[in-house]
């Protein structure tokens, strides 16, 4: 072997037992989780809930830093400039991950090229709901009514360019119709002109709107999943009438996209093995989410296939960043 293949050889041999020493002795210190929420918000919940199993396994604390505001693009540009070591690591969700990136100037990370998905936590779904007294008892019958009457039905959202408004685009560019956009700053001022009818229909996170449903404040048509929802049989789903509709958000953990892949299967199977507890899983389950113990590669599937979904929707409506 000549001189330079020896050093060659032994360059990459010491590459491969960089990341084995890496693996052993990872983690060495508290991980920071970077939730770009604020306390008490869902991926705040996780991070708590997840990280404290997870400590008692790994040894080292797993420490939540709520870092809240711009929709979630402060917390997530901290974590995607953070040293690529394992050691601060962030919540991502649907709305920052896959919506803001197209619907907001000024992003300061990439969602699919700054990050390397660590694991899927939890899915949720919207629900397509009607004011109380509107006509509408069914998907159906909305269906049936805004393509006869286009332009006569108004849909509330939480701000032009936010997720529910990307999830009425989507359902508009299934069926074809036109409508009323009635944005609001936020979800609960949208939620109020909704039981107040009027407004006529919103999509709504389930868990939000679910309360008000069982309480008969407001109707619902379809839950915007695939299929039925396994704990809530009795509700249709809005693919029953619209074939291949489906809109929700989904929960996950990631980190900066340099860190090594050692340190991610680690991540990964220690947040798995906390989602595989009865305890957390009831209590996820009980906020009206579907909890996954899936790899990485398959959050990072769902990344894109989420990101690519509403950038189309985005650009299909030539909405203006802001």
């Amino acid at each position: 072997m000549s001189h330079a293949a020896r050093i060659i050889w032994v360059l990459v041999a010491c590459a491969g037992l960089t990341g084995t020493a890496l693996a052993q002795k990872y983690p060495a210190r508290a991980i920071r989780i970077i939730v770009p929420q604020q306390p008490g918000d869902p991926c705040d919940t996780f991070g708590r809930l997840l990280g404290g199993y997870a400590a008692e396994r790994l040894g080292q604390q797993l420490v939540v830093d709520n870092r809240p505001g711009a929709g979630g693009r402060i917390g997530l540009g901290l974590a995607a400039a953070a040293t690529p070591d394992g050691y601060t690591i962030a919540c991502g969700q649907g709305g920052n991950m896959s919506v803001i990136p197209h619907t907001m100037k000024d992003v300061p990370y990439h969602a699919l090229n700054d990050f390397k998905p660590i694991a899927l936590v939890a899915t949720n779904y919207l629900a397509l709901v009607a004011a109380p007294n509107s006509p509408f008892k069914t998907t159906g019958d909305l269906v049936k009514y805004l393509k006869a009457n286009p332009g006569k039905v108004s849909f509330a959202t939480n701000g032009e360019g936010a997720f529910l408004h990307m999830a009425t685009e989507l359902f508009r560019s299934y069926v074809g119709f036109e409508y009323i956009h009635v944005p609001f700053k936020g979800i609960a001022g949208m939620a109020a002109e909704l039981l107040s009818g009027r407004v006529d229909v919103a999509f709504s996170s389930f868990t939000a709107i679910h309360p008000h449903v069982q309480a008969g404040r407001v109707r619902m048509l379809g839950i915007a999943k695939p299929t039925r929802a396994h704990n809530y049989p009795e509700f249709p789903t809005v693919a029953e009438t619209v074939p291949g509709f489906s809109s929700g958000g989904w929960f996950g953990f990631v980190a900066p996209a340099k860190v090594p892949k050692e340190v991610i299967t680690i991540l990964n199977r220690e947040f798995n093995a906390a989602m595989k507890q009865p305890d957390i899983r009831a209590k996820l389950e009980s906020l009206g989410l579907d909890v996954w113990t899936e790899s990485p590669e398959y959050l990072g599937k769902l990344m894109k296939s989420e990101y690519d979904k509403y950038g189309k929707v985005a650009r299909q409506i030539k909405l203006v960043p802001k």
